[in-house]
């Protein structure tokens, strides 16, 4: 019998193929207001984005700045007089509609869902990016709880985060508990701080960088179950 009771489980690149439905939903965007979108576009825009989401994970702006300010960053590099509030709306629900699961993740959710163990996707993220992959996927059959961290207003790494994905699963001994997910500076170190054990999802053999500590590593989702069994 496993020493664990709740599972929580990051959502992009863990269970679902973020990638996929961001490259769509960008090239989609992108083409719609009259640029390329070739590998120069993608990499500048890759390039603000992600610094924005660090930015976002050290508590230095919020989701809603994060969003607005992607697209309106782009435009002061490459020109358009667009409304970025407008185009990060769109291009939200667009990823909303790419759900791509990882290949394996569904069969191991039936395994995690076969082991009566309380799951739940614990993510960062935009509502309807996040919400609209989790049901489309129909990941929400097996995994009953879905937490986003606009909805809960704080955001991985942060502890108030796992605190209130905590009170909501009504959970008093977080040594039951585990999260899983691929991000070293969200997922491992959010569990870190939180005092909750972690399996880092590391399937490309990356290096551990960072002050994270994850309590175990799993290269395949193999790896996990025998974890958890």
């Amino acid at each position: 019998m496993s020493r664990y009771q709740t599972v929580l489980l990051d959502a992009d690149m863990t269970l679902m193929d973020f990638h996929r439905s961001e490259r769509e939903a960008l090239r989609e965007v992108f083409t719609r207001r009259g640029y390329d979108f070739g590998p120069e576009e993608e990499a500048l825009y890759q390039k603000i984005n992600n610094a924005l989401w660090d930015a976002f994970a050290r508590g230095e702006i919020d989701q809603d700045f994060l969003g607005v300010e992607r697209f309106a960053a782009f435009m002061r590099v490459r020109g358009g007089n667009h409304d970025p509030r407008a185009w990060n709306w769109e291009f939200v629900n667009t990823v909303g509609k790419g759900a791509y699961l990882l290949p394996g993740a569904w069969e191991f959710c039936e395994k995690l869902n076969a082991m009566g163990l309380t799951l739940a996707i614990a993510t960062n993220g935009m509502p309807a990016a996040q919400r609209g992959r989790y049901e489309g996927t129909h990941l929400d059959t097996l995994i009953p709880n879905l937490f986003i961290s606009m909805e809960l207003g704080v955001q991985k790494p942060m502890p108030g985060f796992f605190d209130k994905v905590c009170d909501a699963l009504h959970i008093t001994d977080r040594s039951t508990v585990v999260m899983v997910g691929d991000g070293l500076g969200s997922d491992i170190l959010g569990g870190n701080r939180s005092g909750i054990d972690t399996i880092w999802y590391n399937p490309q053999n990356q290096p551990l960088t960072g002050p994270a500590r994850p309590t175990y590593t799993a290269a395949s989702y193999d790896d996990i179950i025998h974890i958890l069994e």
